[in-house]
């Protein structure tokens, strides 16, 4: 296929629609990995996020000024700098004003902005805003040639390429982005701790990981929370740019006294919503998966305060916390990729000394630029202030000049003028313009004296820049210096710059099993043929008469424990567990067991029985294909059961039995029974299974394993039991047809 594409009116263009939309698919994926997703590793900042700074300063927000309207704020980034949504711009602005998302906020935000609860802030037009502190130094130098500015997308204005940045943010605020065919996300950190890591790297730039590893030990997240991963997996994380950490939340046990006590989390994790944690906090009591758990309560204001109330007091609260860990947001795993632009073109993903390397080069960038960009300013100055020296040692003659010349400018150049030392000298350009500017009460005699002073003190000033940009160690000296006075504005002695994020082991608790979490109590579970299911306190008379609703009867009751997983075994072949300490209580008819399990309506109950570990089944269906399955394999975790006997059409579950013995007995519709060796039956963990007997019409009805030595047993309809010793007549290989059951065998062809 081919695409015509118009370049002038009348002619058109034509090229293949693979390369068309090739290219055109190369360009968008180029624009969003370029100017939207990643960050800038020099300045840690997305273009819109840089833009909003700009702006912001340009509307002369700075922390110590008035607010002004977020509406006016955005609609001014947006009207300059940066032509998207509005409502996009506002939400990328208020994220930098959450003390709960960003570690250093560069937005100081009057109003509704937002809560850990997942609230959104309010419209722009009633929220206010302006610039931080740490904003501020983001953008230290940009009226000194910091760095370069490109015209905006209308080309009326310009912007800065990148920020100065005095810190490097990119680690602090950290960042997160989906781009096409890429991704990143970086954790906040402290930045007392990324300071030191820079000095150190000025000091020793081929220091290798482990020793920045050390002074940065792990990420410091705006919500506190503690860090549970192993230091040799942050390590390899750092040192590859890639790998995780896992945080948890904050908890302290709170003594209500008499031995009662509660848990109170006064920290959650990074960017999980707190009305949601309480939610699925709320929801692990509802369905009982932490059963310890007898309540939540939220009981925040400005701080975090969330009340966990356990349901004895003689409950282990590591192991409850461990559970709570394994089953809700209190624990997360945080990814690191640290995928950056390096030098704003190329995306990479660094390790942590990469991107500090970054930083620091940046640095040395724009203190050379500064420097470079005040040699100039100097240079200017000395020009006008010698132009000026040169009037007060000629004082007369330029009033003169000025009074009697039409145009004084050129006489003023021309005129050869006599210094102080005995030379000539000529006004420039510059120079007569300056003087020309001045103003009369410039005129007076101690003003001589200030202008020799300022130009003795640029000329000094002068020698020591021109030294600092030819010596690469004194430059590496000031930023170290002007380093030191960011940590000292914004470090751990600083107001909310002490690490918030700690560290400890993670422990063995979560790998405690839920039934050990329950008190264990004795139960008679019950359940009607119709699928209603109850569960008695104590061991009830299993023959003592139970009510049902009408038109329903007894199907399965026996003795279990509050702490068994109850296996049910659907005519489908699916298995569902059902925790003993979960069935509703003894009074009334109880529940249907599909409010439980999601057992298919078409589905029956073929038998109901308690696990047990170790032990192993024979499953058989109808078709008369079996197999031995252990335990373990029938356990479901989930409301949808797991499938263990593959069905054909029109098949259901008939057996499910314990094996306990060496040889398996099978009777058919056919009433014709066939024994032969356990051996012959596969051990399974799922499938369909082998042919246990052969029929030409009917299918099975019942099989059983008992040991051939202690004989073949069963019930006859007076409940007595029978038992056929010799079964040499019976006994054969497995698949085949079998013989008539002997005499007095069951009419219902079952051997129970």
């Amino acid at each position: 296929m081919t695409e015509e594409i118009e370049n002038t009116p009348g002619t058109t263009h034509t090229e293949p629609l693979s390369r068309a939309i090739g290219e055109r698919y190369l360009t968008y994926a180029l624009s969003t990995i370029m100017h939207r997703a990643l960050p800038d590793a020099r300045d840690g900042l997305k273009p819109v996020h840089r833009r909003i700074l700009f702006a912001m300063r340009e509307l002369k927000l700075s922390p110590t000024g008035g607010f002004r309207k977020s509406a006016k704020i955005s609609g001014d980034v947006m009207g300059n700098y940066h032509p998207h949504g509005d409502s996009a711009i506002y939400d990328a602005m208020a994220r930098l004003a959450q003390d709960f998302n960003v570690r250093y906020p560069l937005v100081d935000g009057q109003g509704n902005f937002g809560n850990i609860d997942g609230d959104n802030p309010a419209a722009s037009r009633y929220t206010e805003a302006r610039l931080t502190r740490a904003a501020e130094a983001l953008m230290e130098g940009l009226a000194e040639n910091a760095v370069d500015f490109r015209p905006n997308y209308d080309g009326t204005l310009e912007e800065p390429i990148v920020l100065p940045a005095a810190f490097p943010n990119l680690l602090a605020n950290g960042s997160s982005g989906i781009a096409v065919g890429m991704a990143t996300n970086i954790p906040p950190h402290n930045l007392d701790e990324l300071i030191g890591a820079c000095l150190h790297l000025i000091q020793r730039p081929d220091s290798a990981d482990e020793n920045l590893v050390a002074l940065v030990p792990g990420p410091d997240f705006p919500t506190g929370g503690v860090l549970v991963e192993p230091r040799e997996n942050i390590l390899e994380a750092y040192r590859t740019g890639r790998g995780s950490f896992r945080l948890r939340a904050r908890w302290a046990i709170e003594d209500l006294g008499r031995g009662q006590w509660q848990i109170v989390v006064t920290e959650i994790p990074y960017q999980v919503q707190k009305s949601k944690l309480i939610e699925r906090l709320a929801e692990l009591i509802q369905t009982k998966k932490v059963p310890l758990l007898a309540d939540v309560r939220d009981e925040s204001a400005d701080d975090v305060r969330i009340v966990l109330e356990p349901r004895a007091r003689n409950i282990d609260a590591d192991m409850l916390m461990g559970m709570l860990f394994r089953n809700s947001d209190l624990e997360i795993r945080f990814s690191l990729n640290m995928n950056v632009l390096i030098d704003g073109r190329v995306p990479k993903v660094c390790s942590l000394k990469e991107v500090l390397r970054a930083f620091l080069d940046h640095r040395r960038d724009v203190l050379q630029r500064r420097s470079q960009h005040r040699l100039d300013k100097i240079a200017h100055r000395l020009e006008v202030l010698n132009g000026y020296i040169i009037a007060y040692l000629n004082l007369d003659r330029v009033i003169e000049i000025i009074r009697t010349e039409d145009e004084p400018k050129p006489a003023l150049m021309s005129e050869n003028w006599a210094v102080v030392d005995g030379e000539a000298a000529f006004l420039t350009d510059v120079q007569a313009e300056a003087i020309l500017n001045m103003r009369l009460r410039s005129l007076r005699r101690l003003e001589e004296m200030e202008l020799r002073n300022e130009r003795d003190a640029l000329m000094a000033e002068r020698a020591d820049l021109m030294g600092l940009l030819m010596d690469v160690g004194e430059q590496w000296r000031r930023i170290a210096a002007q380093l030191k006075q960011v940590r000292k504005d914004f470090g751990k002695d600083a107001p909310g710059g002490a690490r918030r994020t700690s560290f400890a082991e993670a422990g063995v608790v979560e790998e405690v099993p839920i039934e050990a979490m329950i008190e264990r109590e004795p139960i008679t579970v019950i359940c009607s043929k119709m699928g209603w299911i109850r569960a008695m306190k104590g061991h009830q008379n299993l023959t003592a008469e139970v009510k049902f609703k009408d038109g329903d009867e007894g199907r399965f009751v026996f003795h279990a424990e509050t702490t068994d997983k109850i296996l049910l075994v659907g005519s489908n072949g699916r298995f569902y567990t059902v925790l003993g300490a979960n069935l509703p209580g003894g009074r009334g008819m109880g529940e249907p067991v599909r409010l439980m399990v999601d057992l298919p309506n078409e589905a029956e109950i073929a038998d109901l029985l308690i696990y047990r570990a170790g032990v192993k089944y024979l499953l058989a269906s109808s078709d008369g294909d079996g197999f031995v399955v252990p335990s373990e394999e029938l356990v479901a975790q989930t409301r949808a059961g797991k499938q263990v006997l593959n069905l054909r059409d029109g098949a259901r579950t008939q057996v499910c039995r314990v094996v306990a013995g060496d040889h398996v007995a099978v009777v058919g519709e056919n009433r014709k029974l066939l024994v032969f060796a356990l051996e012959e039956l596969p051990e399974m963990s799922r499938g369909k299974g082998v042919r246990l007997q052969k029929y030409k019409d009917g299918g099975l009805v019942d099989a059983i394993t008992f040991n051939l030595a202690a004989g073949l047993s069963w019930k006859d309809p007076a409940g007595r039991t029978r038992t056929e010793p010799v079964l040499e007549e019976w006994l054969a290989k497995r698949a085949t047809a079998g013989r008539m059951a002997p005499r007095g065998f069951p009419r219902d062809n079952h051997f129970t």
